[in-house]
């Protein structure tokens, strides 16, 4: 399909306005970008290198193999659940209008405000996240060559403004080259993945036992190996609270539904870019994982590494320090493109509801010279750096950030697919090209109860004893959020915010249908 054809784009067109909304952005993304933006949200690489050690002392081996199966075995369902959605009500709105869209007209504007906050909320802690991730893994990289160097809190706080205002700046300034940086992330994490995880496998000096790789069970939830999770609660919770590196991979990928209008035949390449990413990232990711594992030359890699990240620690082992740092920058690299298609996908968020009335209005100005939601962008950025400047040097706040990241996105998808489990017959009619057939149903209700599953997981102490600074504070996030989104709606919105609000008339239509469709001589 050619990057540009006026009749994909015409009937991209008529079916915006059938959702209520002109075309305003350029749309001439394709399929690969479709998938692209949404795999790289996920970052594999980065995502395994940032949690590998987290995951190891919990569970162990054993669990991280397992849990990712099942963890992308039930991540498919949401995604085949959101695709399904997708392709029927393709607009940058992505949960939060669709939501309106399922639930009863009584009840629309509500769904629609809470599932917005919850989503914006959510993607903007997950692009502080990466920014403070990258930061911390520059930090640990440093210190191979430099051991006695400390990464102070202003240079923290410094890196994650660059790192912010880079994304920030790609999405503005650098929106024309966007395409082709979206071709370099994908080369990268499939390319970096592959190569790096044979790579492991050829040059280890030695190699664990299968046995070890998939039966290994480790707990270090606790002081001491005999007085962790495993011992105070069961195994199984281990297990649970170990399937984290799973967890915090697979989300973010609604990013496809918020580019759907800038995306051509958005109701198929949507959809089917959302699953692909899913269904790559699940094999990717397990393909890295048990390498890293194979790889291990010391099974005490924690208790001689410290601080230290134990993948960069595995790549070292196997290539030597310059080796070891050059394949772990591709784990740095990839966190940076997750940043910027999350910076990407949540100013198309926040311009679709500022579009909506449910921010101002202001923020829905689509920059003519770049042809992108700037001020949308701006306050992304704003927003992101706030919550990094208020998790610098605390522990306990950075991990109500990455709380918010997972539980807020998560229960943003949840909510509109259980109104079309509820309200079936109201999407049945609504359907688009992409369907589910007689397992729409069936496939929603185990999308639902998968992430009713995973919020609660993420909610669990991880740590014992559970002091102030062991909290898993992801249920206290989870409810300032809801409960500042119900007092908001209470004292104003519910009075001003009526939902998705038609943008269009005929004449808005044609106008843009004139100056949108090339002439012959191009």
């Amino acid at each position: 399909m050619p990057d540009w054809d006026p009749k994909y784009f015409q009937k991209d067109e008529e079916k915006l306005k059938e959702l209520g909304y002109k075309q305003q952005l350029l749309r001439n993304l394709t399929p690969l970008h479709s998938f692209g933006i949404s795999f790289g949200v996920m970052s594999v690489p980065g995502s395994v290198s940032a949690l590998f050690g987290y995951s190891y002392a919990t569970g162990g081996p054993g669990v991280m193999t397992i849990s990712w199966i099942i963890v992308s075995f039930f991540s498919c369902f949401v995604a085949m659940t959101m695709a399904e959605i997708v392709s029927a009500l393709p607009t940058c709105g992505g949960p939060y209008f669709w939501a309106a869209t399922l639930a009863p007209p009584k009840y629309a504007a509500l769904a629609a405000w809470m599932t917005a906050w919850l989503n914006l909320m959510g993607l903007v802690a997950s692009n502080t996240t990466a920014a403070y991730g990258i930061s911390q893994l520059i930090a640990t990289a440093a210190s191979i060559k430099t051991p006695d160097y400390h990464v102070t809190n202003g240079q923290n706080i410094g890196v994650c403004a660059a790192l912010l205002v880079s994304w920030a700046l790609v999405n503005t300034v650098g929106r024309p080259f966007l395409r082709h940086i979206l071709y370099l992330a994908i080369a990268l994490n499939i390319c970096g993945t592959v190569v790096a995880a044979i790579a492991l496998l050829v040059k280890a000096p030695t190699h664990q036992p299968a046995s070890f790789v998939f039966t290994t069970f480790i707990d270090r939830t606790g002081p001491s190996p005999d007085d962790g999770w495993a011992m105070r609660a069961s195994p199984a919770y281990v297990a649970c609270i170990g399937s984290y590196m799973g967890l915090g991979t697979f989300y973010g990928y609604d990013a496809s539904a918020h580019l759907a209008e800038e995306t051509l035949r958005a109701d198929w390449m949507a959809p089917l870019g959302i699953i692909a990413a899913v269904g790559l990232s699940a094999l990717l990711g397990f393909l890295l994982i048990v390498s890293l594992l194979f790889s291990v030359q010391d099974l005490n890699i924690l208790d001689i590494l410290q601080d230290r990240n134990p993948v960069l620690e595995i790549f070292i082992d196997s290539f030597g320090e310059n080796g070891g740092l050059a394949l772990f920058s591709l784990s740095i690299m990839s966190i940076w493109f997750c940043g910027l298609f999350l910076t990407m996908a949540n100013s198309r968020l926040i311009w679709a509801f500022s579009r909506d009335r449910g921010v101002p209005y202001f923020f829905s100005k689509i920059n003519e010279r770049y042809m992108a939601p700037v001020r949308a962008v701006t306050l992304t950025t704003i927003l992101s750096f706030l919550l990094c400047f208020a998790s610098l040097g605390s522990t306990v706040a950075y991990t109500a950030v990455t709380s918010i990241a997972s539980t807020g996105i998560l229960t943003s998808y949840c909510i509109p697919f259980v109104l079309k489990v509820i309200y079936h017959e109201n999407f049945s009619f609504r359907k688009g090209p992409f369907q589910l057939g007689h397992f729409s149903r069936l496939v929603s209700l185990v999308a639902v109860l998968w992430i009713l599953f995973s919020c609660i997981v993420l909610c669990l102490p991880t740590s014992t004893p559970v002091t102030i600074q062991t909290l898993n504070y992801s249920p206290i996030a989870f409810g300032v959020i809801a409960v500042s989104s119900i007092g908001f709606w209470l004292l104003r919105a519910m009075r001003v915010f009526v939902g998705p609000v038609k943008n269009w008339n005929a004449a808005d239509i044609s106008n843009l249908m004139e100056i949108s469709t090339p002439s012959k001589n191009g």
